[in-house]
This record gives C-alpha cells, structure tokens and sequence, in this order.
C-alpha cells in the first residue's frame, strides 16, 4: 500500500513539516508518482517507526542520518550500522543504571519521611 503525505502523516503522527524535514536531511526518501508527488510505502512506516525509536531513546540526529546515510548505502554497511546500534544499546544501558541510581536515593528518602511521619503520629 502507498500513502500521500497527509496519510503518511496521520499514520506515523509526525506532521507534514517534519516529514519534509526528514526527506531534506535524508532520512526518509519517498518515492513519486506521475505528478512528482510524494508516495510512502509500509516499508517507510516501518523506517519511521525506527527513527522515533532511536529518538526517543537519546540518539542524536546527527548519528542517526548517519544510520541512514549508511542505509541507503545498503548492506555493505551492515557491520557498522550493527555497532553504531550496539553502542547506543550500551549508552542506553548506562543511562538506566543511572537512573535506578536516582531511583534509589529517591526511595531512601521517601522512605525516611514515611518513618519520620509515622513517628511524629
């Protein structure tokens, strides 16, 4: 199935705008039709999907249009496309255990003022 660039953007619920941003940095490369409008496929929607993916989880853009840049390049690049993934796994990783750190501290202290509390009653 293919969609224009509205129905692209309601599927994916990134705007028309960003879309168009997205094609000028390269990472999306839409096909055209006869009248030179934008087509997507399920294969884009699939690639969306990833891109919000890596967003979401701390990816810089720059690292990500050379994700792309690597993509396009096809699978030569499969090797380094692999460790630029497994780096970000690690990064994300060490974001966690941060996190639980904080996690942590913050149930001390909850747990503190819950005995503090019951104390004072």
């Amino acid at each position: 199935m293919d969609y224009s660039i509205g129905e692209f953007s309601e599927v994916t619920g990134l705007g028309i705008h960003t879309l168009r941003y997205y094609e000028h940095e390269g990472l999306l490369s839409p096909m055209r039709n006869s009248n030179n409008r934008r087509r997507y496929t399920d294969q884009d929607i699939t690639w969306i999907a990833f891109i919000k993916r890596l967003k979401v989880t701390g990816m810089p853009i720059k690292e990500i249009k050379r994700y792309a840049a690597l993509r396009t390049e096809g699978d030569s690049t499969l090797t380094e496309r692999m460790e630029m993934l497994v780096q970000h796994r690690q990064s994300l990783k060490d974001q966690i255990r941060c996190l639980q750190e904080h996690e942590a501290k913050l149930d001390e202290k909850i747990v503190f003022y819950q005995q503090e509390i019951e104390r004072r009653s």
